[in-house]
């Protein structure tokens, strides 16, 4: 359950945001990101946000809580005293309560909820040191979990759900190098989701999918370090040109200290930092358009926004077999042993594409774009997951003068590898009754993400699922029929 991309500006991907989300030092902040006005930082002076005054008293955040950036403005002065040191503070609610109203393992509604608080340190303000920053964040995460629940479906319904606990997150510190800040290297705890894999336009959306990818959230020991997980390790990023980045990064080969249960539960507070468990090596590539210093003429058309990216990871690990056993039998065998083959290592490749293809030049934040995510991996003895697709359309400001709205339409797509499904076969086979063989899944979502205040959004939403588990049986060992999902997302920025 992981989704989180950087969603910083009105329009998708206008060229400050591509330079923005090449240059700037990502805030941390647990999915999902609010996309209305930023949030304050380190850098920001020590008055209210956006220059309004701040009322008298306990409660004179009253006074401007229609235009303040956060609800509670400068927390009783406490902003403002952080920033002389150079220290950013971002409290951030995400709740929503989501409904299977057909199909899938049962029917019903359950509340979901996550508060991320993250501090950030900008060294040279703080003491001199020019071009570091140290970020710490935890989560909160409360409520129930609507898929494993009701659902039972591959591609969870939200990016939040997870197992309940208080923990932390990331704690990391970076360090920028050469001219234009061309180089810089991060080291510490880390969720990778916050920087490799994302598509600055599926992050609008509400399904754990559009984030966090199925095919690592599958395949990857104890689902990948990505929220609400993370894994200490190194990641480099260069800019050689203007339009062109490259990322790489090398981390614990697993989140989780055990590869036995839940490694939510293994690591249930975020600080066992576990280490000497194999490698996870990432490397991807960017190329944005217009980029920094892109220069358009004063008579000519701004172009319309790119941004294109080409990755692959590799994990050290080992991983079990989908259907065989130590011994060359199926896993479903009587006689067989019950502990699965194992194959040394793993990998995928994917590419990610972001392109707007129109704007009101009347009107410039309003766009339309579209995203598209593939991953894919030849091992499908070791994979329970051996191709994944998001896929989907943005429009922003959709109605005249609701400039910070945003309503998508998106689809995601999971195959269930052929050696799990072989397994699934060689059930039936062995138990000589009917037994469901998985194949795939999708679904498809439309949102609007509605701004009532800088710091307050409401996001209404709906899925569909089709074939949900790939094709599983409900409690009545019957499949499971396709899910209608409907719900109510609210992000409120303290």
């Amino acid at each position: 359950m992981r989704r989180t991309v950087c969603k910083a500006l009105k329009g998708s991907l206008p060229a400050a945001c591509v330079a923005a989300s090449l240059m700037s030092t990502p805030a941390g902040a647990a999915p999902p990101v609010m996309t209305g006005p930023a949030a304050p930082d380190a850098s920001q002076s020590d008055q209210a946000p956006q220059g309004v005054s701040e009322g008298n008293g306990a409660f004179g955040f009253l006074d401007t809580i229609s235009r303040s950036n956060t609800m509670l403005g400068d927390l009783w002065g406490l902003r403002p005293w952080l920033s002389r040191y150079g220290v950013s503070l971002t409290l951030q609610e995400t709740s929503e309560l989501l409904g299977n109203v057909n199909g899938g393992l049962r029917q019903g509604f359950e509340y979901d909820g996550l508060t991320t608080a993250t501090l950030q340190m900008d060294t040279q303000r703080a003491f001199g040191w020019k071009g570091g920053t140290f970020n710490v964040s935890g989560l909160q995460i409360h409520g129930r979990n609507l898929s494993a629940d009701n659902l039972g479906s591959l591609q969870t319904a939200s990016g939040i759900e997870s197992d309940r606990a208080t923990r932390l997150w990331e704690l990391w510190y970076q360090q920028k190098f050469l001219d234009e800040d061309r180089l810089d290297i991060r080291i510490g705890q880390q969720s990778i989701d916050q920087e490799f894999m994302g598509s600055q336009n599926a992050g609008y959306f509400v399904n754990t999918m559009f984030g966090w990818p199925m095919l690592p959230s599958a395949d990857m020991p104890g689902g990948g370090p990505a929220y609400p997980l993370s894994a200490l390790g190194v990641r480099f990023r260069v800019r050689p040109t203007d339009a062109l980045t490259f990322l790489a990064g090398v981390y614990n080969g697993s989140p989780s200290p055990s590869d036995s249960g839940d490694p939510q539960i293994q690591n249930r507070a975020g600080v066992s930092f576990p280490m000497k468990d194999g490698v996870l090596a990432i490397a991807e590539m960017q190329y944005a358009y217009p980029s920094l210093n892109t220069l358009v003429q004063a008579d000519e058309t701004e172009p319309l926004s790119r941004l294109y990216k080409l990755g692959f990871w590799y994990d050290s690990k080992r991983f079990d077999d989908q259907r065989v056993d130590d011994t060359g039998l199926s896993l479903a065998d009587p006689d067989s042993s019950g502990t699965p083959q194992t194959h040394h290592g793993n990998y995928a490749i994917y590419a990610v594409a972001d392109q707007m293809i129109w704007r009101d030049y009347e009107e410039p934040d309003r766009t339309v774009n579209v995203f598209m995510r593939a991953m894919g991996t030849p091992n499908e003895d070791r994979n329970l997951i051996d191709f994944s697709l998001n896929a989907g359309i943005t429009v922003h400001e959709p109605f005249m003068h609701r400039d910070d709205d945003t309503f998508g339409l998106g689809m995601g797509f999971a195959k269930v590898g052929s050696r799990a499904s072989a397994l699934d076969k060689d059930t039936g086979n062995f138990n000589g009754t009917y037994y469901p063989i998985r194949h795939s899944e999708t679904f498809v979502e439309a949102t609007y993400q509605y701004q009532l205040t800088p710091w307050w959004q409401l996001q209404p939403d709906v899925q569909y699922v089709f074939n949900p588990g790939g094709g599983i049986t409900n409690n009545d060992n019957q499949r499971a029929g396709d899910e209608f999902v409907v719900g109510m997302r609210t992000n409120i920025l303290f």
